[in-house]
């Protein structure tokens, strides 16, 4: 067996003894990195790692304030192509002087000795216990995380900075105006038709058999607006007729229907989700996402689930040829009930 003096070598300048259950069995004798022989070029790769770290810093700061230089206009795809590739490689670039620089800092300037331990118990005695204890303390020593401040500094500052664009992308998630604002008016008004969704076919009181269900959005006319779309979402309807005798209706809402016909926002007052599924001889509605359920035939009252209000619902009649019409607007927000509304 060769001599335990043999098991001396050096790193970064000075001599660390290899504990006996740690050997090299087999592998082609150590080369020496510049780094270990020369303190200059291990200098110079601290200097190049910390450069690294904190360039990864600027690009994580330079994505938050490109992404105001270059806003997303709605309806501009040039504005979003613009936003996404330069914010995206700002984003990109910090990520990976970050991965580069870890890496460096592992390779140049952390212990590097290929080393095989065999497997031991769960638990090991004291002195293996006491080992564990010295290994950790001559890990900080030859990592330098203690000793290489500007290293370790300019390491936290680029985490510290990598969030900052997130914090900008998602703060452009949430609406510019107040909620309830947003959600209050539609474009529901007094006299506009109720057609179906998507062909934009007015419909007829006569058309509306007992039983069935509509999906409905209001009638446009002229020109579409910019934004019409999300205002359409926004103003989706479910009509339904109802046998007179089963529709039970408050005294300050028995002329908002008409002939047992009633219509109601589509979107739950849960999360917003899209209530679609109506049972013809329950008149329940339910919602797929949370299996939320609106009672129809009782204004739409919540008999099950997570929501929390009823759906709103929208006063219509007839006009003088037979077509069903918006009395007004929704007389409350429609949407997810978290947000204040009226009762």
């Amino acid at each position: 067996m060769a001599d335990k003096s043999n098991e001396l070598e050096v790193s970064a300048g000075s001599a660390v003894a290899r504990p006996d259950r740690l050997q090299n069995p087999g592998f082609e004798p150590e080369h020496q990195r510049v780094t270990d022989e020369s303190p200059a070029r291990e200098k110079g790769a601290e200097r190049g790692v910390s450069f690294l770290f904190l360039l990864s810093a600027i690009l994580s700061v330079a994505a938050f304030v490109l992404n105001f230089i270059f806003p997303i206009v709605p309806g501009d795809l040039l504005s979003t192509r613009l936003n996404n590739l330069f914010v995206g490689i700002a984003i990109a670039a910090g990520l990976l002087t970050l991965g580069v620089g870890a890496v460096h800092w592992a390779k140049a300037l952390m212990h590097g000795h290929e080393l095989v331990e065999e497997r031991h118990g769960t638990r090991g005695d004291d002195a293996t216990r006491s080992r564990a204890a010295e290994i950790f303390t001559e890990a900080n020593k030859e990592s330098g995380w203690t000793r290489r401040r500007v290293l370790r500094n300019s390491l936290i500052g680029a985490l510290v900075a990598f969030p900052i664009p997130a914090i900008a992308l998602f703060r452009d998630l949430a609406p510019s105006k107040s909620p309830q604002e947003l959600l209050n008016h539609t474009l529901w008004k007094k006299g506009v038709r109720l057609t179906r969704d998507p062909n934009g076919v007015p419909i007829k009181a006569s058309e509306v058999t007992i039983g069935s269900a509509f999906h409905v959005i209001p009638e446009t006319l002229g020109d579409v607006e910019e934004g019409f779309l999300d205002e359409k979402a926004k103003a989706a309807v479910l009509l339904m007729r109802l046998p007179l005798a089963d529709l039970n209706e408050a005294e300050d809402r028995k002329g908002w229907s008409y002939d047992g016909i009633v219509a109601y926002s589509k979107i739950c007052t849960h999360v917003g989700c899209p209530v679609a599924l109506y049972e013809q001889q329950t008149h329940h509605l339910l919602c797929p996402c949370h299996q939320s359920q609106f009672d129809v035939s009782n204004h739409c009252a919540v008999i099950f689930g997570p929501a929390a209000r009823p759906l709103p619902q929208l006063p219509i009649a007839v006009d003088a040829e037979g077509y069903l019409v918006a009395q007004s607007d929704f007389l409350e927000p429609v949407g997810p009930s978290y947000w204040e509304r009226a009762r």
